[in-house]
């Protein structure tokens, strides 16, 4: 495992784990005692809406506000002093610079000032694992879809970090593209929620947008192509009444879920997988479970999605993934730097 060091557990019971979030707006801190979650906070930005996307430095301010009092309010909560803590871990990366500095800074201080393992995670591992924080935490092979507002990704996972990157997108991430519509039809930010509640009114069969590279013979995605076919059909509308409003954002959720669905199907085939997992933001999307439930039976795989409330971005999933780590006698140096790009494989 590169930029992981070997030690030896000394725990004789079940670890106790915080971990803070702080990889784009959210910020969040979250304990984890084996399979129990004790506390999970989690502190939503809405300031970025009147600026229609995330901006860096408003991010940043507001995680230094809200990460020592998340972290206050969540080990209250679980019932643990911070010196009883096994390990402390933090997200890493892909993120904003600033705003992941804050959460990995803190860990830092907290793991060097009680000299306990730190854990650099891979945020895209704490979605990609999400779907397996339940029961026994067994990791099985599957064919996952990570799906957000940064992220379209198909996965091939053997076991823990023994991931494929079988394909991403191009260029938008399925979640952006939601937003970067929204932002079009004059809808609220973020994008996904906004143009999945219109679309329930809305006829998805009346435009005919394209479906970017679904024959393509691969398994990557674009949705660039799909964002602009809307903008050009706004273009031809003389007006926009509420009826072809909703018929829009139907129409272009229905193009989005075709072709996250099929090629997530067309992937677990060709894996010979009997499971698939779909996790991220975008996961939350209402049509999106159905389609991935209906084609799983057809096709015969089990599916598991992400607990809602670990589909957007939080602590618990990184806590997760980091407890598996370190069950499996592995954790990062104090040195270890964030990384904005970091890859998953």
């Amino acid at each position: 495992m590169k930029g992981w060091q070997a030690e030896r557990l000394p725990y004789n019971g079940p670890v106790t784990l915080l971990a803070i979030e702080t990889s784009c707006d959210e910020t969040a801190v979250a304990v984890l005692r084996g399979n129990e979650l004790l506390a999970s906070e989690v502190a939503s930005q809405t300031e970025h809406e009147a600026y229609g996307g995330v901006v860096p430095e408003v991010a940043s301010r507001n995680h230094l506000v809200h990460a020592p009092r998340l972290l206050e309010s969540a080990v209250k909560k679980a019932g643990v002093a911070l010196s009883a803590i096994d390990a402390f871990a933090a997200t890493s990366g892909p993120g904003l610079a600033s705003s992941l500095m804050i959460g990995a800074s803190m860990a830092k201080g907290l793991a060097l000032g009680f000299a306990k393992p730190y854990l650099a995670i891979n945020h895209l591992e704490g979605h990609l694992l999400s779907p397996f924080f339940t029961g026994d935490f067994e990791i099985s092979p599957n064919v996952s879809l990570v799906v957000s507002g940064g992220h379209t990704l198909l996965v091939e996972v053997r076991a823990l970090d023994d991931y494929r990157i079988l394909g991403r997108t191009v260029d938008d991430a399925a979640g952006e593209a939601f937003d970067k519509v929204a932002k079009m039809l004059g809808l609220g930010y973020p994008g996904g929620p906004e143009i999945e509640r219109h679309a329930l009114s809305g006829d998805p069969k009346r435009f005919d947008f394209p479906r970017s590279m679904l024959e393509s013979g691969d398994h990557n995605f674009s949705f660039s192509g799909l964002k602009t076919s809307v903008r050009y059909q706004l273009a031809k509308l003389p007006a926009i009444s509420d009826e072809t409003r909703d018929d829009l954002c139907a129409s272009f959720q229905r193009a989005v879920v075709e072709v996250l669905v099929k090629k997530t199907m067309r992937a677990a085939r060709e894996c010979r997988v009997k499971l698939v997992t779909v996790s991220g933001g975008v996961s939350c999307n209402a049509e999106l479970g159905r389609e991935m439930v209906e084609a799983c039976q057809r096709a015969g795989f089990e599916l598991r999605l992400a607990a809602r409330e670990l589909c957007t971005d939080n602590a618990a999933m990184i806590a997760f993934a980091a407890s598996l780590r370190l069950e499996a006698g592995f954790a990062s140096e104090l040195s270890q730097e964030i990384d904005p790009n970091l890859a998953l494989v």
